[in-house]
């Protein structure tokens, strides 16, 4: 028996921002799930179970949040989930909640992630020293900088191509209502005349830190049927894990991302991912990994990511726009980014992405990923059901 096609038919986000004091995390993730129910125009009694995903427990000081948050999520005698798998996980939340309904398991399923990062400091969280093992040098940046600067060094680029893709992922945001950073006097030259953080990255290359929370309702082929709006659906999804550290891991270009990339394509039957995907949706915490994401995901050929940034290809108004949304590099509740990402993406094919919708967008693909560059997830949506 072949698996039921899965449909997103809701979608709903936080206005993401620096610190939301006015709401507990309780409040904070059922104003994503009550946007999310409202799109789909079910009520609570329609959702079958819940899949919940954050980042580290450490990141707020409070363990195992769902427990707590099954009341707020009208998940009280219902089957709920758990996902981790670091920054990576709002996609891989998604995904698990995806397999319950292609499954047959649940028939209409909710699915959130969130992150409150003003009730904690991620940086220094991730900055714990760890014995025998390298130190992250005060946050993610620290431990990625090397990375890029490898690409660097591997692909010849020049140092100009960060700031590119920071200018123009924070232009986007602008157009997105629920993005954090809303800069409107942003410029290139202010970009590149930021402070250096982790050379070569600088301020205005990172990601923020944000408090949100991401919403989806996942149902099955009759249940997009009564859909108010129309549904996306998912074509192919796949998540693929790494060690941290093993002699001879590529940081610059990951196996496990290039083979998760792979098996999606093969799911949706995409043999150009090129010229038959219509907008990416990449996680990019620092700059830089778009042009090595490119290369990583088969949109370009190693050593020419950073080429497609350069001439304009991942702009809104290119041939393949990447973050129409703005990304992480504006938006970064760490637990709900990957599923940020997956939502946006099945936004652009419902035709549902505002101001930043790219015109005509059939195929998109959400991508996540995680840890010291050792867990992705990604799926590929449509707005057309899977053929078979």
């Amino acid at each position: 028996m072949s698996d039921e096609p899965v449909a997103v038919v809701g979608i709903g986000q936080t206005k993401h921002v620096s610190a939301r004091r006015d709401v507990s995390i309780a409040g904070l993730v059922r104003e994503a799930a009550v946007r999310a129910l409202e799109d789909a125009g079910l009520a609570w009694s329609d959702i079958d179970a819940v899949v919940i995903g954050k980042a580290p427990d450490f990141f707020e000081g409070l363990m195992m949040p769902e427990l707590y948050l099954a009341d707020a999520l009208g998940a009280v005698g219902k089957p709920m989930l758990r996902v981790h798998t670091a920054g990576s996980v709002g996609g891989s939340t998604a995904l698990v909640a995806a397999d319950l309904v292609a499954a047959r398991v649940h028939r209409t399923v909710l699915t959130l992630a969130f992150e409150k990062q003003s009730e904690s400091n991620a940086m220094w969280g991730l900055s714990l020293p760890v014995p025998f093992q390298q130190p992250l040098l005060a946050g993610a940046g620290g431990f990625f900088a090397p990375h890029v600067r490898a690409y660097m060094r591997r692909t010849g680029a020049p140092d100009t191509v960060g700031s590119l893709v920071a200018y123009k992922d924070r232009r986007n945001a602008l157009k997105n209502p629920y993005a954090h950073i809303h800069d409107p006097g942003i410029t290139l030259e202010k970009v590149r005349s930021a402070p250096m953080l982790w050379d070569p990255i600088r301020y205005s290359e990172t990601c923020p830190s944000s408090d949100g929370a991401c919403a989806m309702v996942l149902t099955d082929r009759a249940g997009a049927g009564r859909s108010p709006h129309p549904p996306a659906w998912v074509h192919g999804g796949a998540m693929r894990s790494e060690p941290t550290l093993f002699v001879g891991k590529d940081f610059v270009s990951p196996r496990a991302g290039r083979d998760c990339a792979a098996d999606v394509y093969r799911q949706a039957g995409i043999d150009d991912p090129r010229r038959q995907i219509d907008v990416v949706e990449m996680y990019v915490p620092f700059s830089w990994y778009e042009p090595m994401w490119l290369e990583n995901l088969g949109f370009a050929d190693e050593g020419e990511g950073w080429k497609l940034t350069e001439s304009g290809v991942t702009a809104l108004d290119g041939d393949l726009p990447v973050n129409p949304s703005g990304g992480v590099l504006s938006t970064n509740p760490i637990g709900a980014s990957g599923m940020i990402r997956f939502a946006e993406a099945a936004l652009q094919v419902r035709g549902r992405a505002g101001e930043h919708q790219v015109e005509g967008a059939r195929t998109a693909l959400g991508h996540a990923y995680g840890g010291g560059s050792q867990f992705f997830s990604m799926w590929l949506v449509g707005a057309e059901p899977p053929s078979g």
